[in-house]
């Protein structure tokens, strides 16, 4: 389900499932959505997941930059 929030003169959207929003009028893709109010677009969910924030090691970090030829 889109969830709609008021933060003053803009309306906030995301969806609840964690999913992408599209743009209906134009196709565009976000995460979430900020519009002026009245918000002149609408708003569907799609099955597109949100991106998750990989989880970078200190030793994923270091043995990049060993292949770099960083010596640490």
């Amino acid at each position: 389900m889109i969830v709609m929030e008021q933060i003053g003169k803009r309306e906030r959207r995301h969806s609840d499932q964690n999913v992408m929003l599209r743009q209906i009028e134009t196709g565009r893709l976000y995460e979430d959505a900020t519009d002026i109010v009245p918000c002149p677009y609408t708003y569907e969910e799609t099955d597109v997941p949100l991106a998750e924030e990989a989880e970078v090691q200190e030793s994923d970090l270091k043995g990049a930059l060993e292949e770099l030829g960083v010596r640490l």
